[in-house]
């Protein structure tokens, strides 16, 4: 073959390549990323839904401004019911944020000791965990323990363990994953156990110390430790992509709250007002200051935007393991914030 007709070949190939990778190309988020900015949150909130959410709640808080509620879609799908502000909803991960604040608590009393490893709080796990002389406290807070993600195995979603011990022996016996404070890897184990050492240390259950700790003194009222504590009326449908059911009543163990009970933690968090100087001080070099949560039919978001003094708190009742619910919530929720950034702005002008 000549060198002329080498040099077309290629360049066939390389437009055969080109076109056949864009079919691998999410468009789905390339265009929730490119689509114009809407003027509104309404907009936003209506513009998301068309990307295939059932329903949407969004909570803002702007600093000296009244608190604004935004729904859309469905409270629930098959009742016609619309979304409602004031929906309890699942908020999974987010809940670590307020173990996060328990523990610091409890470090600020003398309680718990960050660097004190798992081994010496549970010595029954010792030869059950691997490095369990090596993970301290500090480093199960951060996710920095090696650990593994227990929702990783025995088909967690599927078929839950009905209690902890159960759900602990899903990773006992296994390698860890890397060497403590080595690495950074998500996983849900590390807060299994930080729950029960709360409850360890204090003697009742750690819910019920999250409770007197935290949501008394913020009187938040719609913080609820599980399903079991509410009328389940009151909690937004969820659901999974390809499946028509309801699954809002698949327990696994996720606290529930309102939007607005969420957004008024996640400002005290962020001003200080849950610590003293020196706790404030410990929770920041320990833990993050918003969070995000996705479980079955519930995904959620909780961000305080510094630049603007916002918090705000996204909740979505759709969700897709193998999709591109969670990249579209996030795309979602930045747009929200540019567009209060773009009304801060023109109000400035």
């Amino acid at each position: 073959m000549t060198s002329t007709l080498k040099k077309k070949a290629f360049k066939i190939a390389f437009i055969i390549a080109s076109l056949a990778s864009l079919a691998f190309v999410p468009w789905i988020l390339v265009k929730a990323w490119i689509l114009p900015l809407p003027n509104s949150i309404e907009e936003q909130l209506e513009e998301t839904i068309d990307h295939g959410f059932d329903g949407m709640i969004v909570y803002i808080d702007q600093a000296g401004k009244a608190p604004e509620f935004y729904t859309a879609g469905w409270h629930n799908r098959k009742n016609k019911i619309p979304a409602k502000p004031d929906a309890l909803f699942k908020i999974a991960s987010i809940s670590k944020l307020y173990n996060a604040v328990a523990i610091t608590k409890l470090v600020v009393d003398k309680r718990l000791d960050l660097d004190k490893t798992l081994a010496e709080y549970f010595p029954e796990l010792k030869t059950r965990i691997e490095n369990s002389n090596k993970i301290t406290l500090r480093t199960m807070v951060q996710h920095r323990s090696g650990i593994p993600n227990y929702t990783s195995f025995g088909n967690f979603w599927e078929n839950p363990p009905e209690t902890r011990k159960e759900i602990l022996e899903l990773i006992l016996d296994l390698p860890a994953n890397f060497e403590p404070g080595k690495d950074y890897e998500y996983s849900n184990t590390n807060y299994l156990l930080i729950s029960m050492l709360i409850e360890k240390v204090v003697g009742y259950s750690h819910h019920q110390y999250i409770k007197e700790e935290i949501l008394k003194p913020l009187k938040l009222k719609h913080t609820f430790s599980s399903i079991k504590e509410i009328d389940t009326n009151e909690l937004m449908s969820a659901y999974y992509v390809g499946y028509e059911q309801d699954i809002k009543g698949n327990d696994y163990g996720s606290m529930v709250a309102t939007a607005q009970d969420v957004g008024l933690f996640l400002r005290a968090l962020n001003e200080g007002s849950l610590f003293d100087k020196k706790g404030q001080e410990i929770y920041s070099s320990i833990y993050v200051f918003d969070h995000g949560g996705l479980m079955p039919g519930y995904q959620s978001l909780a961000e305080y935007h510094k630049d603007i003094n916002t918090v705000i708190v996204q909740f979505m009742n759709t969700t897709n393991f193998e999709g591109y619910e969670w990249n579209l919530s996030e795309i979602s929720i930045n747009r929200i914030a540019k567009i209060l950034r773009k009304r801060k702005n023109d109000k400035a002008l």
